[in-house]
């Protein structure tokens, strides 16, 4: 049986595993479904229709599957699911999804959550993440799997950060975010190759100097060191991608990072998922 505290509230039609531990005034709402070794500390809560997989742990504060902060939501039912093995520290807020952003709010699995994140309506995160205090995610972000966000850095909507990026903290992200790369500074751009990131998750030697010639091709070489203008990869830069693709065929992480910056490319704004939109976008929904 569930381990439920006698001052937590379990709406009728909630759904818990039997080893699920609910702690001091915390709510689960009717929807809720909570899998198995779930862990809700005190005063969080857990409403909408929600799913979570198991062994992940809800810390003080906390609001998961709230209706989303859109004010195009006309109350349909939508939903968050969330992986297994996350954790969700205190006063993060995850939104469930919006009937025209697709439904459904997706977490994966093994990500770290910290402290005051929110994650906004139809948002994807991958697995193995990490959101450092006080990221704030808009609704329709494209997080791949681990990638780091730096504490404060606030992510527009629609944007698509690669696969093991890793962005400083206090950055603007208004673009999407090429994987493998570090994007940073109060005025952003691309940096550098994520080193130490990557070859913490056993990349190869080889793969590391084929991103570096990578980076230098695309990246560094067609903008001086002090122009901090524009976060974009330079137009020169995309000439080169065919001979990026050429020289390493064999590599997939070349062929990755090639694929990402052609959707990049075709998107609206630098960011691909924009031209997905199914919304008026430019309807004022107050009014």
């Amino acid at each position: 049986m569930p381990q439920i505290h006698p001052t937590a509230i379990i709406e009728p039609g909630a759904h818990l595993a039997d080893d699920v531990q609910v702690g001091p005034m915390c709510y689960v709402g009717p929807n809720v479904r909570l899998g198995p070794n779930t862990r809700l500390m005190h005063r969080a809560s857990v409403m909408g229709k929600t799913t979570l997989g198991e062994n992940n742990i809800i810390w003080p504060n906390a609001l998961v599957g709230a209706e989303p902060q859109d004010l195009k939501h006309r109350g349909e039912e939508t939903e968050l699911v969330i992986g297994s093995d996350n954790q969700i520290r205190e006063a993060a807020t995850i939104h469930c999804g919006t009937a025209h952003g697709g439904g459904v709010t997706r977490v994966g699995s093994h990500n770290l959550i910290m402290g005051n994140v929110h994650i906004g309506h139809d948002c994807m995160i991958g697995s193995h993440c990490v959101l450092t205090n006080a990221v704030l995610l808009a609704g329709h972000v494209h997080i791949e799997d681990h990638v780091v966000l730096g504490g404060g850095s606030a992510v527009h909507h629609f944007v698509t950060i690669g696969q093991f990026a890793f962005v400083g903290g206090m950055t603007p992200v208004r673009h999407d975010v090429p994987p493998y790369m570090i994007f940073e500074g109060c005025t952003p751009r691309i940096r550098a190759v994520n080193t130490i990131g990557i070859k913490r998750n056993g990349f190869s030697d080889e793969s590391v100097e084929h991103l570096k010639f990578a980076f230098r091709l695309l990246f560094r070489e067609q903008r001086s060191d002090d122009d901090d203008s524009d976060p974009n990869p330079s137009p020169q830069a995309f000439d080169h991608l065919a001979q990026l693709e050429q020289q390493y065929p064999s590599d997939p992480c070349i062929q990755y990072l090639v694929g990402f910056l052609r959707n990049m490319r075709q998107g609206v704004y630098g960011r691909y998922r924009e031209s997905f939109r199914t919304d008026k976008r430019y309807l004022n929904p107050a009014k």
